[in-house]
C-alpha cells in the first residue's frame, strides 16, 4: 500500500520551513511521496499580498524539483474558486484508489477551526491528519484547547484519533515575514530556495 501526504497551502511564497516539514514527515512516516497542493483561493484566509495562483505554483515547482519524493499538484489551481480540503482529498482518494493511505498535513493554527471545515466527518474517514508546529503557536496547547472547548465530545474524540501530533524542530520562517522583507527591500536569501528568490525578484512580487 502506498503512503502519500498532501500538503496544501497558499505557499505565498513557499520557503525552507515548508520543505523541512515535508521532508521530516516523509522520512518519519516512510512516505512514498509528499504532494504539495497550492490553493487557488484559501477559504479561511483573507488573501492579502497574495501572488497569482500560477506564480505560487511555479514557485512550488522550483522549490521541490530537486527532491524526487516531492510533487506539485495543479488540482486546486486548475479547479479555481475557493479551495476546500474535502474536495482535494476526495480527488486524490479517487485518483489513487483504495490501495493508498492518505495523510493531510495541517498547521497547528488550523486545529481550532478544523471542526468547521466542509464535510469534516467524511474527510476524517478518507485520511489522517498530521498537525505540525507553526511559528508562534503551541501545538499541544491548541490541541488541548480544541478538545476542551468542543461542544461535541464524540466528534472531538473521533478527530483526536485521526490527528497525529508531530513535534519537530521548527525553522522560524514565515511567508508573512518574507513578504514584508521583500517590501522593505531586505534580503530573503537562505529563507527560500535560490530559484524561488530569483523568481520573486524577476516577477516583482510582494512590492
Amino acid at each position: 500500500m502506498k503512503s502519500i501526504a498532501l500538503f496544501g497551502g497558499t505557499f505565498n511564497p513557499i520557503h525552507y520551513g515548508h520543505l523541512a516539514i515535508a521532508e521530516e514527515i516523509r522520512a518519519k512516516f516512510n512516505l512514498d511521496r509528499v504532494v504539495f497542493v497550492p490553493t487557488f483561493l484559501p477559504p479561511h484566509k483573507d488573501p492579502v499580498d497574495l501572488a497569482e495562483p500560477k506564480q505560487r505554483m511555479i514557485m512550488a515547482y522550483l522549490a521541490t524539483v530537486s527532491n524526487p519524493c516531492f510533487e506539485v499538484s495543479t488540482f486546486e489551481v486548475d479547479k479555481g474558486g475557493k479551495s476546500f480540503s474535502f474536495d482535494t482529498v476526495k480527488h486524490f482518494h479517487q485518483y489513487y484508489g483504495e490501495n493508498v493511505q492518505l495523510y493531510f498535513i495541517v498547521g497547528a493554527d488550523m486545529l481550532m477551526e478544523i471542526s468547521s471545515w466542509k464535510n469534516i466527518a467524511e474527510l476524517l474517514k478518507m485520511c489522517k491528519f498530521i498537525a505540525v508546529p507553526r511559528p508562534g503557536y503551541d501545538i499541544q496547547k491548541i490541541f488541548n484547547q480544541f478538545f476542551l472547548s468542543s461542544s461535541n465530545f464524540s466528534f472531538a474524540s473521533d478527530l483526536i484519533e485521526r490527528i497525529l501530533i508531530e513535534e519537530m524542530a521548527m525553522l522560524e520562517i514565515s511567508a508573512t515575514n518574507i513578504r514584508r522583507r521583500v517590501k522593505e527591500w531586505k534580503s530573503i536569501k537562505y529563507l527560500v530556495p535560490e530559484m524561488v528568490e530569483q523568481f520573486i525578484h524577476n516577477q516583482h512580487l510582494y512590492l
